[in-house]
């Protein structure tokens, strides 16, 4: 594979030729990690929607309140709205979603890996997987992973571990509290250079801040409909960044409304 400094991070075909073996491009060299080609293979490419999406535009704008930004870049990182809308099932057994720009483009997906046949069925039967331990994985548009989302085993509080597609962490996001309006704080090496604080007792808006308390980012909670509301599991939701932000902030901020849907929805569900 001819590797040039544009081409984006990710798994790809070993270039020494390694027979059934992916290794890991970082976004400017090539890295020491290796994954099984049966394990880890690259994703396919996502079908190319027919333009954009009108009703993501009522999403952003008239539900979310979000007037039109300024353009983007195109990517998970570079746009200034990102919209998360999850995928509506009556039975919920794995969590997807779409992750579009404000006008509908498909920018990328998430999904969730490693699940087993056992949590599958519990997830079927009850709600007891909410203290197990769930992985997501942020894909780009190219179906590259770019983030993963783990959020360990828990009884009460969730923590939600930020990692690069080779196992680097990025950081945590760790919940703060669980009576009134709830918060989490973005931790890396140990330091909070950030939050995400709930704006009501409902936890359906918040806003991101950074280590001075600034806001940086907003997540807006959409209404999806009487019908996806009633008989569905599907969850929306529009995130804001207010400008470019640093990493490892920007990281953060973008798995931000994934693990606020991820900590929340399922602790909401009871013992059931």
């Amino acid at each position: 594979m001819t590797t040039h400094s544009n081409t984006p991070a990710g798994w790809y075909p070993d270039p020494h030729g390694a027979p059934q073996t992916l290794r890991y491009w970082d976004g400017a060299k090539w890295t020491e990690h290796t994954n099984a080609d049966q394990q880890a293979q690259p994703q396919s490419v996502p079908q190319q929607q027919a333009g954009p999406d009108p009703r993501v535009r009522r999403q952003v704008q008239q539900q979310a309140g979000v007037a039109g930004g300024g353009p983007g870049g195109g990517g998970l990182f570079s746009e200034p709205v990102l919209v998360v809308n999850q995928k509506a099932k009556l039975i919920e057994l794995t969590n997807e979603y779409k992750v579009m720009d404000q006008n509908g483009n498909l920018i990328g997906t998430v999904t969730e890996i490693g699940q087993s046949a056992l949590k599958k069925a519990l997830r079927f039967v009850s709600s007891l997987d909410q203290f197990m331990t769930h992985r997501l994985e942020i894909r780009d548009a190219h179906g590259q992973p770019q983030l993963v989302l783990t959020r360990p085993a828990k009884i009460m509080k969730s923590r939600v571990i930020v990692s690069r597609p080779d196992g680097s962490q990025v950081g945590e996001i760790v919940q703060q509290n669980m009576i009134g309006k709830i918060n989490f704080g973005l931790i890396v090496n140990g330091q909070q250079i950030g939050a995400i604080k709930a704006e009501n007792w409902r936890a359906w808006n918040f806003a991101i801040v950074d280590h001075a308390d600034n806001e940086v980012a907003r997540i807006t909670k959409t209404w999806e409909g009487l019908a996806k509301t009633m008989f569905t599991t599907a969850d929306n939701y529009v995130l804001q960044i207010h400008y470019q932000l640093p990493e490892p902030l920007l990281s953060l901020v973008v798995a931000t409304a994934l693990t606020v849907d991820t900590a929340l929805k399922q602790d909401s569900r009871g013992l059931g």
